[in-house]
Order: structure tokens, then sequence, then C-alpha cells
């Protein structure tokens, strides 16, 4: 009896799993980066004090042109996000962004030792010092959404479903 219950239990689970997770995934990340689009979409423009710090290629690209990349993948990858429409494509490239991110403003300014950026870096603060372990846990939680999708409640599932004329295609995954 502990055995069935066992399996009806880890059965359900597994059919929430296909995708509540996800949309939990996808709301938080969609929330923060729809945060720092809309700041940016309403703020000044600060890139020209850091585009030094950007990494290669990302330094040779006009402020201004970096400005608005950054702001309409954030708003626009936060909707995608939302709705689950494209999101391996919005994970990859709010992935590299949060990688320019982390390089250019996230990481200390000044440490000598991988000893010394973790204790200063991997901190959520407001001061010089660093704080790259917001941005780090964000590229943790764009993982599953890049390696396994949306989800089952997305449209990029309901697209799938609707188009993929493929008869091993069952429930997003192909089976061969």
């Amino acid at each position: 009896m502990l055995i069935s219950l066992y399996f009806w239990i880890t059965d359900k689970l597994n059919w929430f799993g296909t995708f509540l997770p996800q949309i939990g995934i996808r709301t938080l990340l969609a929330w923060e980066f729809w945060e720092s689009g809309y700041t940016k979409f309403t703020g000044d423009n600060w890139f020209a004090h850091i585009q030094d710090k950007f990494p290669y290629p990302f330094n040779i690209v006009p402020v201004e042109i970096s400005w608005q990349m950054a702001t309409w993948f954030e708003l626009v990858g936060a909707i995608a996000l939302l709705i689950g429409l494209g999101t391996r494509f919005f994970s990859v490239s709010l992935m590299i962004l949060t990688i320019v991110a982390t390089i250019s403003v996230h990481v200390p300014a000044n440490w000598d030792s991988l000893s010394e950026l973790f204790k200063y870096g991997y901190d959520i603060c407001n001061s010089s010092g660093g704080n790259f372990k917001l941005p780090l846990m964000y590229m943790i939680l764009f993982l599953p959404l890049l390696f396994s999708g949306a989800g089952k409640a997305s449209v990029d599932y309901w697209l799938a479903r609707k188009f993929m004329k493929d008869p091993d295609y069952v429930d997003g995954d192909i089976h061969k």
C-alpha cells in the first residue's frame, strides 16, 4: 500500500512537473527582466560610463545601440518568457545579456584572487564591491528553459503540437 501511494504521488508530481515549475521560473525571470528593461526605458542611458568594461565585441557597439538592445531584449524577452513564446531563443539572448552585465557591472572592480572575488562579489548588495550572486542565479534558472523548453503551459508547446507533423512527437518530446 505504501509503495502504491508513493507511485501515485510520484505520478501526480510528474504530471505537474510538465508545466508548473516552468511557469514559476518563466514568471520570476519575466518579472526581473521586465523591471530592469522598464527602468532603462524610463531612465537615462548610463552605459557610456561603463562601456569600457563591456567584453569584446560589445564594447565596440555604440552606447545608444547597446542601451536600446538591452532595453528591448529585456522588455520583449520578459513578455515572451511570461507567455512561453520563443523561450529557448530568449533564454539564450537574456543569458548573453546577463553575462555582459555581470562582467561589466556585477564583478568587483578590484580583486586579486578567486577568494577575494567570491568574498566581495558573491553577495547581493548595492555597494561597489560587486554583486554577481543574483545574475548567477538568473543564469542557473535559464538552464531548464534552455534545455527543456517552456513546458506544456506555453505558446511554444501549443505551436509545436499544432505544427509538428512527426508521428513520434508526443507531449513535446520526440520519442525515437
